[in-house]
């Protein structure tokens, strides 16, 4: 969006020049080709510009981009590094966006200053001003999106590489612009959503995770020993080479929430790193089973709608 009131910006200016001027454009552009050392006077000063704005696009965006790390990383110590590394992803994009366009405003009046030395720029910044007001009343979704954008970085809502649920999608967050976001859900479909309709966001990856899970079991199964199983696996887990990075806290037997004449419905809870709830879910389900099954306690066989009738 910025980028094209800039282009309508300039386009309206020259077009200006058009209409005051007689001979208009036309006659700038035959006074450069009558002039003989116009590439020395004029056309290599501007070269030089476009050949220094690149070189400090280059070397100013790298050091835009350690210093916005740095910052970062320095600001937010106590955050996990998956955590800094998601709002590396996510604040770094938006810095060098707004280098891009304040290089490029640069270069760009600059140019023009150097190749005519004799026009009053002041019209150009009044159409800038007429420009972004027209916009703003013909596209205020736009700038909706971008305001909302915006402070859903500033305020850490979510960062790229987060799972997240945002109205009625579910997925990775792959890319936070100026005016959408993009998810990816777990069957690689890709979801646009403008940023002005994100209202409520459910953040599941947000400094630390949950694995949590329940197993029904048969209604004569000891707790207690139940219990000392499910928490034996569960340190044991911890302990695991491949889980002890990812686990904050020991999965283990968290209560019953349910009694049938079927079955007994139990929770079990650990916390771990932002992401790999599920991993340590998964191979604690499996750890469980195989130790249930060992010790001689049975999982409910749970009624169908089948066996009911």
């Amino acid at each position: 969006m910025l980028y094209l009131n800039y282009m309508l910006m300039i386009l309206t200016y020259l077009k200006t020049i058009a209409e005051t001027d007689s001979n208009g454009v036309a006659k700038i552009a035959q006074e450069i080709i009558k002039e003989p050392d116009w590439f020395s006077t004029t056309g290599l000063p501007a070269l030089y510009v476009v050949i220094g704005g690149v070189i400090i696009y280059y070397v100013v965006g790298y050091i835009a981009r350690v210093i916005t790390i740095r910052t970062i990383r320095s600001g937010h110590k106590k955050w996990h590094r998956k955590d800094i590394e998601k709002r590396q992803e996510t604040v770094v994009p938006l810095v060098q966006m707004l280098w891009r366009i304040i290089l490029v405003s640069i270069v760009v009046v600059s140019i023009v200053k150097i190749i005519l030395p004799n026009i009053d720029l002041s019209p150009l910044f009044a159409s800038a001003g007429i420009i972004g007001v027209a916009l703003g009343f013909g596209s205020q979704t736009l700038v909706k999106d971008f305001i909302t954008g915006l402070f859903i970085i500033t305020e850490n809502q979510f960062r790229a590489g987060d799972i997240v649920t945002i109205g009625s999608s579910s997925g990775t967050v792959e890319k936070i612009g100026g005016r959408t976001t993009v998810i990816r859900d777990a069957e690689g479909n890709v979801h646009y959503i403008p940023n002005s309709n994100i209202t409520l966001v459910i953040n599941k990856t947000m400094g630390w995770s949950m694995a949590r899970f329940t197993l029904d079991v048969e209604p004569d199964t000891d707790i207690n020993l139940l219990t000392e199983i499910i928490n034996k696996v569960g340190a044991e887990l911890a302990e695991d080479p491949d889980f002890v990075k990812k686990i904050q806290s020991p999965p283990k037997f968290d209560g019953i929430i349910g009694i049938t004449g079927n079955s007994i419905k139990i929770v079990i809870n650990g916390k771990t790193l932002p992401s790999d709830q599920w991993s340590v879910s998964g191979e604690m389900r499996r750890r469980v089973v195989k130790a249930f099954r060992k010790n001689g306690i049975k999982l409910a066989v749970l009624p169908t709608f089948n066996s009911c009738k």
